[in-house]
């Protein structure tokens, strides 16, 4: 696989995995709100969802993914635009894309707080690498 294959195809999975997570939002919701038996309109704002609904992992996590994913779609992006997709770029994008599943793993299942900020924080610092890596290769090519 081309190097720009492997940029569209981390892209891809991290798009599927923002959409599982959207799913799995959605049965724990429903779920939750048949059980309670919480009409729909009584979660319509933010706030109220926050005060009436238990379990907010899905959706928490469903929100991250379009925090810190969206300067790596950028990047990705930008790097197919402009032709210059360095040899480390693919395996470094693959490298966030594990670290993005690993934390919603962990963010929608035990959610044990350290654990999920080490694995953000190894992401975080994995794509400010990325980012300052491909600006500096692009201006010395």
């Amino acid at each position: 696989m081309a190097p720009q294959q492997h940029l569209v195809a981390a892209c891809a999975a991290l798009a599927l995995l923002t959409f599982l997570v959207g799913l799995r939002m959605l049965a724990v919701r429903v779920a939750e709100m048949r059980a309670r038996r919480i009409h729909p309109q009584a979660v319509a704002l933010s706030a109220r969802r926050a005060q009436r609904l238990d379990d907010s992992r899905a959706s928490d996590n469903y929100n991250h993914l379009f925090e810190l994913p969206v300067l790596f779609y950028a990047l990705c992006a930008l790097a197919l635009a402009t032709t210059h997709v360095p040899g480390w770029l693919p395996a470094a994008a693959w490298l966030f894309v594990a670290l993005r599943i690993a934390h919603s793993a962990i963010q929608c299942s035990y959610n044990r707080v350290m654990h999920r900020f080490a694995v953000f924080l190894a992401g975080f610092a994995l794509l400010g690498a990325m980012w300052a890596g491909f600006a500096l290769s692009y201006l010395a090519a």
